[in-house]
């Protein structure tokens, strides 16, 4: 599988090498080092697949030859410890054709560095490990002075900027993943950590042929040993806790297979013993639940976290459903259409009505409408009626640019959800019951992050409104939330498409919407808006024809082109801009680097801002015409009127906006768009690629990509939808996502879910069972059967003869009293210690009765809050006072997930030992003496690990029968038991040594 690595290091003198030497050895052949007068020969090394100097503008030709390029660079530096020369490693996707590897890595080589002024000598290696399997990857010998026709000049400190290496391991991702998806190959990297992921794994980054390399004037040990050392200790990990791998597969995937399990075994273990190891450790975690078939008859697996997380979702969404407290009044709502008719705009029957359900009291909207329908312009109305009403309306959508376009076209002042999350974090701009919060493109929003979302949200008491199209780009993390929560809970539907103006194109945008790609570029064809050429190359030249004839002819227009990906689009950019000079509609150029490297900009430029900036007041995705351009400033007219002025030194994160990728334009609306097909393709983007103009649309493609138009059609249709591990639980064949794909369910699936969440999603207040109807219990209630759980506060569920919301009201206040009168009681008996006095006996009775009121609700209620109280007192005394008991309950979730952590750890640690203690028993019986020593080495790791593991430690330590040990020892001396176990193993070790075992 593809796996992401970049490492980038100095050579120098200061460790005893030698520019020439290291550059002989990566590319395999024999130069003449003249400062240590002497050869070094590698050309009998292997694996070498291409190599070649790459120049920049300017610099001299006869460094072209690799020998005297770095005979030059040693003479040039005279000090002793001189830096010669950056090297930069990286792997190559395997998944790629030696050929399409090569072409990735001048790629990246050209833009990150060559265009930036340095001399790269690049090398691609294609090594073969012990495995069989190919491990492609390249070395980038970098100069590091500034260079023209005249030789080297001074050093360029920018380059060993720390946010350079960042830089580089982030483009190196966004570039191969985007060819990944041309090449339609089903693989992704990802350069962020595995910590800042949320994979508790070390990173693999170390690579390397197994034979030793031999360089300079010693040997220098192969990063092979090492990677297989990390991979080697990760297997371990996994195998004492195997949630670790699962967390890490479901990272961007709610479902997934055993070709995926196996994939990431691979990945991390080293040898066939340990690649088995850790997947039946996997196979046989507790965590791990078995689903059904899909439609291929492959057996597909979830974990229980997952399911939990979209338990959480569903019940928060569901809580909100219920509320009833945020109606608008028909006055306010009548007020606010008339105003919109005075502006000109009437809204059409199905935006009436989608406008009535998100003003409703609901504390849920969703509308789902399709590209063009006039969403924003509903959610505007819906503005004033909000606040008409005394409520404070925010939006927020995933990209800066979604954003910007809901705030436009609604007038609802809006930002990123990462941004509203970070927030949070800090103690500000928190929800509370008068907010209405409108959160766009909502079907890119992934499971875990809508989930932190509405979770806050429905404990402030806060309305949301879904927006959003279920078929247009899928989200990037883990799940399809928006789709499920449509699927429960219904909603508004706009189908009517307002966007085009010709009635067969609007009729066009509904059949993408709904799947009949096929009918829907065969009506584009029929009005002669599909051009065919012989290739690529001829497709991008015809569509550049078209975009120039068009735009002179139509100046006044606005229109964008797009295409799937960066690579793409820099060539449309430069091509664009080529006959934007041409036709003298641009003025000077002047050179500036910029984050992607050096740009020629003018006076006339189309760019595109790459980065939100309040500051400056643009988003990422924002598009402007350039006013004023110098080397150190750029004056810019965005397409909203805004007149923007910045120092390239304080942003630089921009480009030519002629062009642009499809996920850049979901929500953007233009007259005319021009695309360019590309086989990386489906059926979601062709949606959006195909749905942004007013008034037509070209759509270009080359045979060597798609040999017909009906090939065309059969990948611009392809549905990557992504599914919800709750999709697979559903029962009735006629519902739900994964049954219309052929999915195969088992029954048993549903009892998982089920015994699922009485134990392990338990909500803040689960199991409150407070008498309805004055005091009286229900029927059932009566009858011992327990009441629904669901939501953030799971049991509040009233008799559907009840009124809902005074109902859910009551049994809210009764939870916060009762926290209220807890915190009360602790600090009470905190200031009597404080002063050094006694604890009064009717103080202790009182926070007694006060737990045990808390413990009704949930078991271990009162001891989670009370821990999230000894982290942070100043919240206890915050709740006893004031009676604000959101962020106490929000701290007790937060000691209740940590504790139940702890539990599943060591639950988890149990199981795994008691396994491994039972598979060393069966291999000495049966012979198998080094089998026996390796899986009590594995033991003794986990007893190790232990020591590291305070936490965990006491937890196996109260749990230490379970395990078959009596421990005593351990007490005596002061040790743990991590500390006991290990000397044990080492104890049985040394006795079988000297057995000569």
């Amino acid at each position: 599988m593809a796996i992401y690595h970049l490492h980038v290091k100095v050579i120098g003198r200061k460790s005893g090498s030698s520019a020439v030497a290291s550059a002989a050895y990566r590319s395999a052949s024999r130069l003449r080092d003249d400062r240590l007068e002497r050869s070094h020969d590698f050309s009998a090394k292997r694996g070498i697949l291409h190599s070649e100097v790459m120049l920049p503008e300017d610099a001299p030709e006869a460094w072209r030859d690799r020998e005297r390029l770095w005979n030059d660079v040693e003479a040039f530096e005279v000090r002793r410890d001189a830096q010669l020369t950056r090297e930069v490693e990286f792997a190559l996707p395997r998944e790629m054709s030696e050929r399409q590897g090569i072409e990735l890595a001048r790629d990246f080589v050209q833009a990150e560095f060559v265009d930036q002024g340095m001399i790269a000598d690049l090398n691609v290696h294609w090594d073969i490990g012990t495995d069989g399997l190919p491990k492609p990857h390249a070395h980038v010998m970098l100069t590091m002075r500034a260079v023209d026709e005249n030789g080297f000049g001074q050093k360029v400190r920018e380059w060993n900027r720390t946010g350079m290496v960042e830089r580089w391991r982030e483009r190196w991702a966004e570039l191969a993943n985007e060819r990944l998806a041309e090449l339609d190959i089903d693989a992704r990297i990802d350069h962020r950590s595995l910590e800042v992921q949320g994979i508790a794994l070390e990173p693999q980054s170390q690579i390397g042929a197994p034979a030793q390399r031999i360089e300079d004037q010693g040997l220098e040990a192969d990063r092979a040993d090492m990677h297989r050392e990390i991979a080697r200790g990760n297997g371990a990990r996994i195998i004492a806790d195997p949630t670790l791998a699962l967390d890490a597969i479901t990272h961007q995937q709610s479902t997934f297979t055993r070709r995926d399990m196996a994939m990431f075994a691979h990945r991390h273990s080293d040898g066939i013993d340990q690649f088995n190891a850790v997947m039946g450790a996997m196979r046989s975690a507790p965590d791990l639940v078995e689903l059904g078939q899909d439609g291929r008859g492959e057996d597909r697996f979830t974990t229980r976290a997952m399911i939990e997380t979209e338990q959480r979702l569903h019940r928060a969404a569901e809580l909100m459903a219920d509320r009833q407290r945020h109606e608008v009044n028909d006055a306010d709502r009548k007020a606010a259409l008339a105003r919109a008719e005075a502006r000109g705009l009437v809204l059409s029957g199905e935006q009436a009505d989608a406008l009535a359900h998100v003003t409703g009291g609901r504390g849920l909207g969703v509308v789902v409408g399709f590209a063009g329908t006039g969403k924003s312009a509903m959610l505007g109305v819906a503005r004033e009626a909000w606040e008409a009403a005394g409520y404070e309306v925010r939006g927020a959508a995933l990209s800066g640019i979604a954003a910007e376009n809901l705030e436009s076209g609604s007038g609802i002042a809006s930002r990123t959800i990462a941004s509203l999350e970070h927030g949070w974090g800090q103690g500000r701009d928190a929800l509370t019951a008068r907010d209405v919060l409108v959160i766009d493109e909502a079907g890119m929003v992934g499971t875990r992050q809508l989930e932190h979302v509405l979770c806050h949200a429905a404990e402030a008491g806060a309305k949301v409104v879904l927006v959003g199209d279920p078929q247009q780009l899928q989200s990037i993390e883990t799940g399809a939330a928006f789709r499920s929560i449509v699927e429960r809970h219904g909603g508004a539907e706009i189908g009517e498409v307002r966007r085009q103006r010709e009635g067969w194109q609007r009729d066009a945008t509904r059949d993408l919407a709904t799947g009949r790609t096929r009918d829907a570029i065969q009506a584009y064809d029929t009005h002669g808006m599909v051009h065919e050429a012989a290739s690529r190359e001829q497709a991008r030249e015809n569509l550049i024809d078209r975009w120039d004839r068009d735009r002179q002819a139509s100046p006044d227009l606005s229109r964008i082109i797009l295409t799937h990906t960066n690579d793409e689009v820099r060539t449309l950019n430069d091509a664009a801009r080529e006959r934007m000079r041409a036709a003298g509609d641009l003025g000077d150029d002047v050179r500036v680097t910029v984050e992607r490297g050096a740009r020629s900009f003018a006076r006339g430029d189309r760019i595109m801002f790459l980065q939100n900036e309040r500051s400056l007041g643009v988003k990422n995705g924002t598009l402007g015409t350039i006013e004023h351009v110098s080397p150190q400033s750029i004056t810019v007219r965005t397409d909203d009127g805004l007149s923007v002025s910045f120092d390239l030194k304080d942003y630089d994160r921009l480009d030519h906006g002629y062009a642009a990728t499809i996920h850049k334009a979901q929500g953007m609306t233009v007259d005319r768009t021009h695309v360019l097909a590309t086989p990386g393709l489906d059926a979601h983007s062709s949606y959006v690629a195909l749905s942004r103009h007013r008034a037509s649309l070209d759509l270009h493609y080359g045979r060597d990509d798609f040999i017909s138009e009906d090939r065309l059609v059969r990948t611009l249709s392809r549905d990557r939808a992504k599914d919800m591990a709750s999709d697979y639980a559903r029962l009735d064949p006629a519902q739900g996502y994964a049954e219309r794909r052929g999915i195969t369910v088992r029954e048993r699936v549903a009892e998982i879910v089920r015994a699922i969440v009485p134990d392990k999603v338990r909500g803040m207040f689960d199991g409150l069972r407070l008498p309805v109807d004055g005091g009286q219990a229900s029927e059932r209630e009566r009858q011992g059967v327990e009441p629904e759980r669901r939501g953030a506060f799971a049991g509040f569920r009233p008799d559907r003869a009840v009124a809902r919301a005074g109902h859910n009201d009551r049994k809210m206040l009764a939870r916060d009293q009762a926290v209220q009168r807890h915190a009360r009681a602790l600090t009470r008996i905190w200031d009597m210690q404080d002063k050094e006095l006694p604890v009064l006996p009717h103080q202790k009775v009182e926070l007694q009765k006060t737990r045990q009121t808390l413990d009704d609700y949930g078991k271990h209620v009162a001891h989670d809050m009370e821990a999230a109280y000894r982290r942070d007192p100043a919240l206890a005394r915050e709740t006893a006072a004031g009676g604000a008991t959101g962020r106490a309950i929000q701290a007790m979730h937060g000691e209740r997930e940590i504790r139940l952590g702890h539990e599943r750890r060591a639950e988890e640690w149990i199981e795994t030992f008691k396994v491994l203690d039972q598979k060393s028993v069966r291999q000495f019986d049966a012979g198998n003496y080094g089998g026996h020593r390796d899986t009590r080495a594995l033991m003794s790791d986990m007893a190790k690990q232990l020591e590291r593991d305070p936490q965990l430690e006491s937890m196996i330590a109260i749990r230490k029968q379970e395990l078959g040990l009596q421990i005593e020892s351990a007490r005596k001396s002061g040790g743990g038991i991590g500390r006991e176990l290990a000397r044990l193993y080492r104890l049985e070790w040394e006795l079988n040594r000297g057995l000569g075992l």
